[in-house]
């Protein structure tokens, strides 16, 4: 099956960002993605310690970034992940899980360590969903 890179309209990739898609790639509208980050849609199967890690095959999961996200300078995203809409991933994570909507992200693997809903949408009952 053919993969495919899609990138969708307003959004900004910064300088030396590296885009590996083999088990496709789809970033949202009005995302930023910052210099030096690396989005790989794929990973190297290894459990095998008697065969070359080269010859184990890999896994192709595929990756989503929502609408409206940025992702910091040198930001590494792993295979299988989904960057929810709206998030903030701070320079240098390592995203190797989800990231809920709305969230700010950081570390070395990925934590989330905030929300970006507002208090008060969150007192009037406007959850993530806007409903």
């Amino acid at each position: 099956a053919d993969t495919c890179i899609y990138i969708d309209e307003e959004t900004f990739i910064g300088p030396g960002v590296c885009i590996e898609g083999p088990g496709n790639i789809k970033i949202g509208k009005r995302c930023m993605i910052a210099a030096h980050s690396g989005i790989y849609a794929n990973s190297h199967n290894f459990a095998n310690s008697l065969e070359p890690i080269k010859h184990q095959g890999v896994t192709r999961k595929g990756i989503v970034i929502e609408d409206d996200c940025w992702i910091g300078h040198g930001v590494t995203v792993l295979d299988g992940v989904t960057i929810g809409q709206g998030s903030v991933i701070g320079a240098g994570t390592v995203v190797n899980k989800n990231v809920p909507p709305l969230s700010v992200a950081v570390g070395v693997p990925a934590r989330v360590i905030k929300s970006r809903i507002s208090q008060s949408l969150w007192e009037e009952g406007v959850g993530i969903s806007g409903t």
